[in-house]
């Protein structure tokens, strides 16, 4: 146990005080120093942020539990975002760039109105915090209590101890956030996104090898002989998720995601400029190719060793995997990297919604004229606001009945597909006006909750984002045509920075396209 707490202490202070030299001699009472890290971020520092960001324990336990479940199908979540990153890379980022934004939806307000942009806003801010956090918070809960075994120690239930450990992840979470603005994020991000890569792929390399008696190769092709159809990428129409939901609406969620989701590209928006900015896209692209073998081939080596034993409780399969397959002198290592994950997720998203409250909310609403200095101080009570009501939330979303990482994609689609329509209409359709935006992001909303949780519609959610993306549009257009307005928004007239692009993105950016599609064709 001596070196349990070794490797967690040892791993999980080093991140700490290397964030803390980082930001020895930043400035975090200006707003840009706080919420957008003094422009100063790098290529590798935003990729290595985006991805800790987006890669958490909701991804570790949700998707190996699933992909133990359901087989390799769903490593679509993955290698899709390749493609979406270099759409991102080379038509939104330079846009929002050189409009100098902060926040999204203060592009909404460029492009159509103030009353939109808050509305968003408030949207988002509900998103994260009635919807991801919590869900973050609560599966890194479980991998925590999965290797201290605090109940035990402590003689308390299971449930007990897991509220406990939520309650301490968030409180640590927050500091980062709270104290050291989007450089302290990005820079923890960063170390931990390290942690993670290396401490994520011992478990699988591990496993392999004992089971291929010390050859990862035989170990890789037993794991696959045992269940070849859990290695087949084409999902059935029947599946969690069938292959034509890359047709449908599971583009459209990770070109949301990815390009328009304040808690990813705000790191692109705190880039020095837009070749650093692309960068990091493309970087975070080839990343994400690799994360599979973190969060998907755990779960497939899972079935080898347990069956069907767990299907009912999918969410138990990575602990379960680890506990097998770890030596007792890497628990600790192991711990740090996923409190590294979780934290790297929370203060992530913690750190946007505050942003997004002090510019699109306090800034816009309660008082225009707040210095720079209140409205850091206001971002850090926001902050502390926002995090008492995810760690209250987050006991909540136990027991999952598909798992976590399909209650979060699910509990997405309420805000992201209305969201990014309105978005995507803004940057590429100048005929749709405020009032048609107005009438596609409240129709979107209203029918996927109607469609999703009253009428329970049997239709893959995925292909209701589609359906619903779809039905956004003649609305805006239909409203666009037949309102009178006499709005004339200054978003294509206005003198945006002629910020200079990053010559090799398009080349790197179709490598990547070719190397995910090469996925499906090999793999199905």
């Amino acid at each position: 146990m001596f070196y349990t707490y070794l490797g967690f202490f040892g791993f999980t202070l080093f991140v700490i005080l290397y964030t803390t030299y980082k930001l020895r001699k930043d400035k975090l009472t200006t707003s840009e120093g706080y919420f957008l890290a003094g422009k100063s971020l790098t290529g590798p520092i935003i990729a290595g942020s985006m991805i800790l960001t987006n890669i958490s324990t909701e991804h570790l336990i949700g998707m190996n539990g699933s992909s133990y479940k359901n087989g390799i199908i769903i490593i679509a979540w993955e290698v899709t975002s390749a493609i979406a990153l270099v759409i991102a890379a080379i038509y939104f980022i330079p846009k929002f760039i050189k409009m100098g934004l902060t926040t999204i939806p203060e592009f909404l307000e460029k492009r159509f109105d103030s009353a939109i942009r808050s509305i968003v806003a408030f949207l988002l801010m509900s998103s994260f915090v009635i919807t991801l956090l919590p869900i973050v918070l609560y599966s890194g809960a479980i991998n925590i209590e999965s290797v201290f075994d605090f109940s035990t120690i402590f003689q308390i239930s299971k449930e007990q101890s897991l509220i406990y450990t939520v309650l301490v992840i968030g409180i640590i979470g927050s500091l980062y956030a709270i104290f050291g603005g989007l450089k302290a994020v990005a820079y923890s991000d960063s170390l931990n996104g390290i942690g993670l890569m290396a401490g994520g792929l011992l478990i699988p390399a591990i496993a392999l090898y004992k089971i291929g008696n010390g050859n990862l190769f035989n170990g890789l092709s037993t794991v696959y002989n045992f269940a070849p159809d859990k290695f087949n990428i084409i999902g059935k129409p029947d599946s969690v998720l069938p292959f034509s939901v890359l047709f449908t609406g599971l583009m459209i969620n990770q070109l949301y995601f990815w390009g328009m989701n304040q808690a990813i590209i705000q790191r692109a928006f705190g880039a020095k400029n837009l070749v650093e900015a692309q960068k990091g896209l493309i970087y975070t692209g080839i990343l994400k190719l690799f994360v599979p073998a973190i969060i998907v081939l755990p779960g497939l080596i899972a079935y080898y060793y347990f069956q069907d034993q767990f299907y009912e409780t999918p969410d138990l399969i990575y602990p379960m995997l680890v506990k097998k397959v770890l030596p007792n002198y890497l628990y600790g290592f192991f711990a740090a990297v996923i409190l590294g994950a979780v934290l790297s997720t929370f203060n992530s998203v913690l750190n946007s919604a505050s942003t997004i409250f002090c510019f699109d909310i306090y800034k816009k609403l309660i008082n225009k004229t707040v210095s720079d200095k209140k409205l850091v101080k206001y971002g850090k009570i926001s902050s502390i606001v926002l995090a008492i009501i995810a760690i209250v939330v987050a006991p909540m979303v136990a027991y999952a009945p598909d798992g976590l990482y399909q209650l979060l994609q699910q509990l997405n689609g309420i805000f992201f597909i209305p969201i990014s329509s309105i978005i995507i209409a803004g940057l590429f359709f100048k005929q749709i006006n405020t009032k048609g935006a107005k009438a596609g992001l409240f129709f979107g909303f209203a029918f996927y909750i109607l469609s999703t949780f009253i009428l329970n519609l049997n239709i893959h959610f995925v292909h209701l984002w589609g359906i619903e993306f779809i039905l956004n549009f003649c609305i805006m257009f239909l409203v666009s045509k037949y309102s009178i307005t006499s709005q004339k928004h200054s978003l294509y007239k206005e003198n945006i920075s002629n910020e200079k692009q990053w010559a090799n993105v398009k080349a790197y950016g179709a490598i990547l396209i070719l190397i995910t599609i090469s996925f499906y064709i090999f793999l199905s």
